[in-house]
């Protein structure tokens, strides 16, 4: 994974940045932008991106389990659409990711991303608010959601 800093203000609501996060083959992009958020200390920002992987793990949410049921993606597929946020949780960055694969003969598969291993790149822009957003644990769904009281 490579990143470029590609614009920084600095005003009277907070610092904001936009990098380029660009992964290559083989690399994990989940953990990949876990790492990086936590690295450049980002509080608040969306995030959306395309490329290819080789393999995902995507999850599509079941309200009356409170869980996530897993969709595995094992073939070459395009990113057609990598779309999320980070926002706090615990005092820690926590990204919320989806994505839209696309298979060879057209067909679609989407979830929330748990995993993928990159092949050949992923190319993300992520752009941080300058205010921070929180997450707090919502006990109707079991899921962290960003409470906007805080």
């Amino acid at each position: 994974m490579q990143s470029k800093l590609l614009h920084e203000t600095d005003g009277n609501t907070g610092s904001a940045r936009t990098f380029a996060v660009v992964f290559e083959s083989g690399d994990e992009p989940a953990d990949g932008l876990r790492a990086f958020a936590d690295e450049h200390e980002i509080s608040a920002a969306r995030l959306s991106g395309l490329g290819a992987v080789r393999r995902a793990t995507l999850a599509f949410f079941v309200p009356e389990k409170q869980e996530y049921d897993e969709i595995p993606v094992r073939e070459q597929t395009e990113v057609l659409s990598l779309t999320g946020n980070v926002a706090l949780h615990e005092g820690r960055p926590r990204l919320h990711a989806h994505a839209v694969l696309g298979r060879r003969d057209g067909e679609t598969v989407g979830g929330h991303l748990l995993g993928a291993t990159v092949r050949p790149t992923l190319e993300v822009m992520l752009v941080e608010t300058p205010a921070a957003l929180h997450r707090q644990m919502d006990e109707a769904s079991g899921l962290p959601l960003i409470a906007m009281g805080e």
